[in-house]
């Protein structure tokens, strides 16, 4: 098996061991008013106890936990450091968090959609690092998908709605996504090591996405 196969299955299995770790946890999000905004799940999600857990930045991993602490920089009115910027849209529901180091960029973006039943919403995070503006997969790459119950005020771990989320495909490339800042779909790109890419779309079809 050579090297890139090596790491491929190393970070399918580490993505496998956190997501059946995040799949026994149920979030509460705490908001005022009609429904909650991008701030009150990104707080929820950030902030979320953890049972017998003396550590509370124990249960995020280290990408996520750099969000945590950039997040309560914000709240507290303290700038960010040199390379790391925070990106509040509240109106488009968007959250981007950004740190620079050397070559290295890492991007932590959070979005959430309102599903056609009106009666849950998704909320995404996505974790992506990049070498010279292009993709290098990091130990945390990935999207988490949690759904939220209006009723209960609650969000819990789901899977991914509607297709199956890639690290590498068969002809060589690297798997890149993004998520929607306007509009509701979820860019995928793919990079290849000849330096082209190409792009899909996964179009928002009200509970879930389609190609």
């Amino acid at each position: 098996m050579n090297a890139g196969k090596r790491l491929s299955l190393t970070i399918l299995f580490a993505c496998c061991a956190l997501t059946l770790l995040a799949q026994d946890e149920v979030i509460k999000v705490m908001y005022q008013g009609e429904r909650p905004t991008i701030s009150d799940f990104v707080e929820a999600y950030l902030f979320a106890p953890v049972e017998g857990d003396q550590d509370e930045d124990m249960w995020v991993d280290e990408s996520t936990n750099a969000v945590k602490q950039a997040w309560i920089r914000h709240r507290d009115g303290i700038p960010q450091p040199e390379g790391v910027t925070l990106t509040i849209d509240k109106k488009n529901g968007f959250i981007l968090y950004e740190s620079r180091q050397d070559e290295y960029l890492t991007r932590v973006e959070m979005c959430y959609w309102n599903e056609a039943d009106g009666k849950h919403m998704l909320f995404a995070l996505n974790t992506g690092l990049y070498k010279n503006g292009r993709k290098s997969m990091g130990q945390y790459d990935g999207i988490s998908f949690y759904r939220y119950d209006n009723a209960a005020r609650t969000m819990t771990f789901c899977d991914d709605p509607g297709f199956q989320q890639e690290f590498y495909t068969e002809d060589g490339a690297t798997v890149s996504y993004d998520l929607p800042r306007s509009g509701k779909d979820i860019k995928v790109t793919y990079w290849y090591d000849d330096g082209s890419k190409k792009q899909k779309t996964l179009k928002w079809a009200g509970n879930g996405f389609s190609l």
